[in-house]
């Protein structure tokens, strides 16, 4: 039978079952391996709040925390928020190892 996916659209090797994780976006239950994972780190202020904060502080060179988050998405939220887009059935074959890699093929798009 012909498969669309090489992986099934999954991460599963070896494994017979993953747990399940909710998504961010609609709140749905997928496989834990299925779901579309980012990792964003940002300041806990904006711009212009964090100079105002280097001003006032009394310690030189303080660094305020970041805010570390991993989102989980299922894969019609990603869609739907281009996180991810559909490719065609020779793109599919392509595995990317890195991020820049995958910019790199939608900067030639544009």
């Amino acid at each position: 039978m012909t498969v669309k996916r090489r992986c099934h659209g999954r991460n599963r090797k070896g494994r017979n079952h993953t747990c399940q994780v909710c998504c961010d976006g609609c709140g749905c239950k997928l496989a834990k391996d299925k779901a579309i994972k980012r990792f964003t780190v940002r300041n806990m202020v904006d711009k212009s709040s964090l100079r105002d904060l280097q001003d006032a502080c009394i310690i030189d060179k303080y660094e305020l925390p970041k805010l570390y988050v991993k989102l989980q998405y299922c894969v019609s939220c990603a869609v739907h928020r281009k996180i991810v887009r559909p490719r065609s059935r020779e793109e599919r074959k392509v595995r990317y190892s890195s991020r820049t890699a995958v910019l790199d093929r939608f900067r030639k798009r544009e």
